[in-house]
């Protein structure tokens, strides 16, 4: 069987990185895109991944990307649509015009953007297929205080996944989404110390090794394209998310 290859968005930290790492020990080819060049090299750590520096929001730099991905590999065998960013936590009307359209360029447009490129790339290739794994949120299903540019971005993200699912059929393309809480990476460095609740307090919230994430979207991506898991939660066991609000 041919070595299947994977792209990851926002490899350069983070979720991203720890994902890249896991696919390539498992033997996989990878792809990295994120805007910094430096943080993908330190991702790579040396080892054969395809760099592709990119911002995820601009639809040329997308397309370019994807174009030398397909002239390198041939093919793709999945997406990891991981790329994203978050924003302070406010009441709607305190946060910034500029702060939504920042996230919505990141979290949506990102997301719609390099979906199309794949989807596109995996109905052309031959043999046709692929697989599309989008980042999802815990706030996919329930937000956090003053969450407002985020968790919608969040719940559009899950109205892309569901589309995908259903129109990659005729064309043996998979898309499920993985919703992840309180993974310790840079956004949640502060949550051991105390976040802000639903009732106005503030309390520490657990957190999880990012490792067990990146096992998750291993074990979605290996399946095969008969099987997909259109939806996967994976968060630290305590947080408060069963019965938040």
């Amino acid at each position: 069987m041919a070595q299947q290859g994977i792209l990851i968005t926002g490899a350069g930290s983070g979720i991203g990185r720890a994902t890249a790492q896991a696919f390539h020990a498992a033997g996989w080819r990878v792809a990295l895109m994120g805007r910094r060049v430096g943080a993908l090299q330190e991702t790579a750590a040396g080892h054969d991944m395809l760099i592709l520096p990119a911002d995820v929001g601009d639809p040329a730099q997308v397309e370019a990307a994807f174009a030398r991905l397909a002239a390198e590999w041939g093919r793709l065998d999945v997406l990891f649509n991981n790329a994203g960013q978050s924003a302070p936590a406010a009441p709607i009307d305190e946060i910034p015009v500029e702060t939504w359209l920042s996230v919505m360029n990141a979290n949506v447009n990102g997301m719609f953007l390099c979906a199309r490129a794949a989807f596109g790339l995996m109905r052309r290739q031959a043999p046709q297929g692929g697989r599309i794994i989008n980042n999802g949120s815990i706030s996919a299903h329930a937000p956090r205080p003053g969450s407002a540019p985020y968790t919608l971005s969040k719940h559009a993200v899950t109205g892309l996944t569901k589309t995908l699912a259903l129109d990659g059929r005729p064309f043996d393309i998979a898309c499920g989404q993985i919703d992840i809480g309180n993974a310790l990476t840079e956004m949640a460095a502060r949550f051991p110390l105390g976040v802000p609740q639903a009732d106005g307090s503030i309390r520490a919230e657990p957190v999880m090794e990012v490792a067990h994430v990146a096992e998750a979207v291993l074990h979605m991506a290996a399946l095969p394209l008969s099987v997909n898991i259109p939806f996967l939660t994976i968060m630290a066991r305590d947080m408060p998310f069963v019965g938040r609000g």
